[in-house]
């Protein structure tokens, strides 16, 4: 336990050191701050605009958790169907891996002349962002049952639900939260990418009216704040899947 703290210090430590040389190679050079910003004058900036940024800052929360939500129960939707139905599988797996090689940013523009400028095209880029990798974890998991138990409770007499849900299901939960974990890091990015298509508020919007106006500054606040929400995501998931998956082996950090 004191060694992984040590190691997360060590991260903390490079990073000032960043922060540090960044500082004083912008003053060294004497960049404007136009072109790039100081990290204290961005931090000047996200402490005295914060009232303003707040605003923006939760309505992204409140649209990246939707999508994530959304796009976490239809990525395990889809993964339980394409396991039960082999032959669906066979069929739909190769379209949706194929279906990833179309970047989200060329599909906003349709999703915006096909559905508006509300929020449901926002919400289905945002699920599209977060489904696929909990759908391929979710397969993954269930496939890498152990065929011993599975036998032995064929033996025993267990129906297929009874083997899903009291095998299969509890046995994929490890692979299922590292699909989780990626779509949460995901969402955060599926939302600011949305709110690009057109919206009243939200990082993505401020991040547009900082960089029209040569606020770099606020840019680089909000690059940062998406980056703490990503983190913020992930640790959440990771806590949750600690309280739920107490016999899984901690192994090696």
């Amino acid at each position: 336990m004191k060694k992984n703290r040590f190691k997360g210090w060590r991260s903390v430590f490079v990073l000032l050191l960043f922060f540090f040389i960044w500082e004083l190679a912008v003053k060294i050079a004497d960049i404007p701050e136009w072109l790039l910003p100081a990290p204290s004058t961005i931090m000047t900036e996200a402490i005295t605009g914060f009232p303003s940024f707040s605003e923006h800052l939760l309505s992204t929360i409140k649209l990246g958790v939707t999508g994530f939500t959304i796009g976490v129960g239809i990525g395990l939707f889809v993964a339980i169907l394409l396991y039960l139905l082999p032959f669906v599988r066979e069929v739909v797996y190769p379209l949706l891996i194929l279906s990833q090689n179309i970047p989200v940013i060329v599909l906003a523009p349709l999703l915006v002349i096909w559905f508006g400028f509300g929020m449901l095209p926002k919400i289905i880029v945002i699920t599209l962002v977060c489904f696929f990798p909990v759908t391929v974890a979710a397969l993954d998991g269930f496939k890498q049952t152990s065929p011993d138990l599975k036998h032995y409770m064929k033996m025993a007499g267990a129906t297929k639900s009874q083997l899903f849900w009291k095998l299969e299901l509890p046995h994929a939960l490890p692979s299922i939260f590292s699909g989780i974990k990626i779509s949460a890091t995901y969402s955060i990015m599926g939302a600011v990418i949305s709110e690009w298509l057109g919206a009243k508020s939200g990082i993505g919007v401020y991040m547009t009216l900082a960089s029209s106006s040569f606020r770099t500054d606020r840019v680089f606040v909000a690059i940062f704040a998406i980056m703490a929400l990503s983190l913020l995501f992930f640790a959440a998931i990771v806590l949750i899947e600690r309280l739920l998956i107490r016999w899984q082996s901690k192994g090696v950090d």
